[in-house]
């Protein structure tokens, strides 16, 4: 897959920090398969009592980079098929109220029947903070066809997507 590099977002990136997020997310990228990022502000009920992101939050906006990368290869028929059996997350800053979030995923390695996944989540500068990597991590999904109970070969279409 031809990854096209992240646009530049000027809302709440300015001074020396503004490249910061997009050239990581570039580089990240650039060392798998194939990847996506999506881009969010952290919303009051995305924090928690400590007026900071709640854990749950990293894992809904990886997994919307993860939805976004499968819609943009056309393939629909990856999420019915594709159980999470593993997570591994660190937690390395916060993330705040009101701040652009930059949240990337990347395929790492296509198995035969399962998919390693690398991510990171990067907070924008904000309120006088600079750029920061929030969070990373791996994931590993297995093809499960709809129906079955054990795992299977990735279907043709998924393989050819991901090493076209």
């Amino acid at each position: 897959m031809d990854m096209k590099p992240v646009k530049e977002n000027n809302d709440s990136t300015s001074g020396p920090h503004k490249n910061e997020v997009p050239e990581a997310v570039n580089a990240f990228l650039a060392a798998g398969l194939a990847g996506a990022t999506v881009e969010r502000h952290i919303e009051w009920v995305d924090t928690d009592a400590a007026g900071h992101q709640h854990n749950s939050v990293v894992m809904r906006f990886v997994e919307a980079a993860e939805a976004k990368l499968f819609r943009d290869l056309g393939l629909k028929s990856y999420f019915p098929t594709a159980p999470r059996v593993r997570h591994e997350i660190d937690y390395r800053a916060k993330l705040f109220f009101g701040q652009l979030v930059t949240a990337v995923v990347r395929v790492d390695r296509l198995g035969t029947s399962s998919m390693s996944f690398a991510f990171e989540v990067w907070g924008h500068p904000h309120e006088g903070r600079g750029a920061t990597l929030a969070a990373e991590g791996k994931f590993i999904t297995v093809c499960v066809p709809v129906g079955k109970q054990a795992s299977a070969p990735w279907p043709q279409e998924i393989v050819e997507a991901l090493q076209g």
